[in-house]
């Protein structure tokens, strides 16, 4: 007998893509650019703090299923104190690739010789 549990958050991932007016966007294949690389952007151009906030925040809370974008979120997240239109266009993008993976979870399965396994890939 193997027991098993899917965790989800699909519901609440695409209202977060709603909320933010992303739901027509394109999708994107990857969190973040593999390219870009965020720095604190002291010339850039301000953005709105609190929406900022509000992004990163629902972000947060949906890394509890979707471990992927974890790290980039936490990358962006550094930058609440003083948000710049770069880093705003980031969190944009991980809005529209949560828009096209707003299905995935995590499955966990438990039978008599269960092992704990995980895949990670960081190309």
């Amino acid at each position: 007998m193997v027991n098993t549990i899917f965790i989800s958050q699909s519901k609440y991932a695409r209202s977060i893509v709603k909320k933010f007016g992303l739901d027509n966007a394109s999708h994107k294949r990857t969190p973040a650019a593999t390219h870009i690389k965020l720095t604190k952007d002291e010339k850039g151009v301000c953005v709105d703090q609190s929406i900022y906030r509000s992004m990163i925040g629902s972000l947060l809370y949906l890394t509890a299923s979707s471990p992927y974008i974890t790290f980039v979120v936490g990358v962006c997240a550094r930058y609440q104190a003083e948000p710049k239109a770069s880093h705003l266009v980031q969190v944009k993008r991980i809005i529209k690739y949560v828009n096209g993976t707003s299905d995935y979870g995590i499955l966990y399965s438990h039978d008599q010789n269960s092992s704990f396994v995980g895949y990670c890939d960081v190309d």
